[in-house]
């Protein structure tokens, strides 16, 4: 790794004049990833005798870098702490590769930073509670990793947020009352996760939604009204523990059509004639489990 990294650094220096527009702080934070994700590995490396422009996955808008995508590109190890030095960086996704660790928490540390997509790596371990500096996020997908413990109630800070899937982890524990304060939230994905207790009231207040996907989890109670969410096109609450529901609330979203099956008759009772369909299982019927949900 050492014999890299000084491999890398000298290529660096001697072609410092074909890039030299680009900070050295930024050139050094790719360097390090480079080097900490085993760069000589990737499905596509870095040429470092070209101008960063040029570099597989990097955007430089203003001589500053501005996004790196390194989708699928066999990234191995973890994302090193000098990535908050790339203080210009609006987008930064590697899906789909091999990265290890706790959550990058230095990206939360980045001013700009509206998209983050992690998913489909071996992250393991809590969200750290510096998400609320991440003000300026619009879209975060940690999705298909191994996150787990509560969600940070100051969540809620991320004001801009309009995109949250943190489907197929490990995360428990109830709902925290900061989400329900993300006013612009418009896809809500935290199906396939341990998350119990009572879906809130407050979910009302989530007035941008139009996908809301909450199934295989452990919540229980009465599913609150959702007369409110008149932008929703998408909702599953399935395989939860919920032992009530509203038929007339979820009648009243014009866009629907509601129907009810019997989980082991497969009975279908139609409701309500609309453009999609909610499908529900009610588990006040004598030993049927809870499935809900809407078909477009």
């Amino acid at each position: 790794m050492k014999n890299l990294k000084l491999q890398v650094l000298i290529l660096l220096l001697i072609s410092s004049s074909v890039f030299a527009t680009i900070s050295r702080n930024e050139k050094n934070a790719l360097l390090d990833l480079y080097t900490a994700t085993n760069g000589d590995n990737w499905h596509t490396k870095w040429d470092f005798n070209k101008p960063v422009e040029s570099w597989y996955g990097v955007t430089v808008v203003n001589d500053k870098i501005v996004g790196l995508e390194l989708i699928a590109n066999n990234l191995d190890g973890f994302i090193p702490s000098s990535i908050q030095d790339l203080k210009f960086l609006v987008n930064f996704n590697v899906l789909k590769n091999k990265l290890k660790g706790d959550f990058p928490a230095e990206l939360f540390k980045i001013p700009t930073i509206k998209h983050i997509n992690i998913s489909f790596n071996m992250y393991k371990g809590h969200l750290p509670e510096s998400i609320s500096l991440a003000s300026s996020l619009v879209s975060l997908e940690l999705f298909m990793n191994q996150f787990s413990g509560n969600l940070p109630n100051n969540i809620g800070n991320l004001v801009n947020l309009e995109v949250l899937s943190l489907f197929n982890n490990n995360f428990e524990g109830s709902l925290p009352l900061g989400l329900y304060d993300l006013k612009n939230l418009k896809e809500l994905h935290l199906n396939s996760n341990f998350f119990d207790g009572e879906l809130d009231n407050n979910i009302a207040n989530l007035s941008s939604l139009e996908n809301l996907s909450l199934f295989d989890n452990k919540l229980e109670g009465t599913i609150p009204s959702l007369e409110k969410l008149t932008n929703l096109k998408a909702l599953n609450l399935s395989l939860n523990s919920f032992v009530n529901f509203s038929d007339e609330a979820l009648v009243s979203l014009d866009k629907f059509k509601l129907q009810m099956y019997k989980n082991n008759t497969k009975e279908k009772v139609l409701i309500g004639q609309k453009n999609a369909t909610i499908i529900v299982s009610n588990n006040n019927i004598k030993g049927n489990p809870v499935s809900l949900s809407i078909k477009e």
